[in-house]
């Protein structure tokens, strides 16, 4: 049966990847109400689910084999 939380988690960790190099390298870029650099918040918070899932994800392999 396919596990959704590899390609999931692959998905969420390249994406946050991209917005926090994004963040870092354009820091100026800022969400219209805020001062807060956006890219760089919800690119860390993505960065954290899709390593989560794909731990989670080899947990569930490494029971299996």
């Amino acid at each position: 049966m396919l596990d959704l939380r590899l390609p999931s988690g692959l998905f969420f960790t390249l994406l946050g990847v991209l917005l926090v190099a994004m963040g870092i390298l354009n820091p100026a870029d800022h969400g219209a109400l805020t001062d807060l650099n956006v890219n760089l918040y919800c690119g860390l918070a993505m960065l954290v689910f899709g390593l989560f899932l794909l731990m989670l994800a080899r947990r569930a392999s490494r029971k299996q084999s």
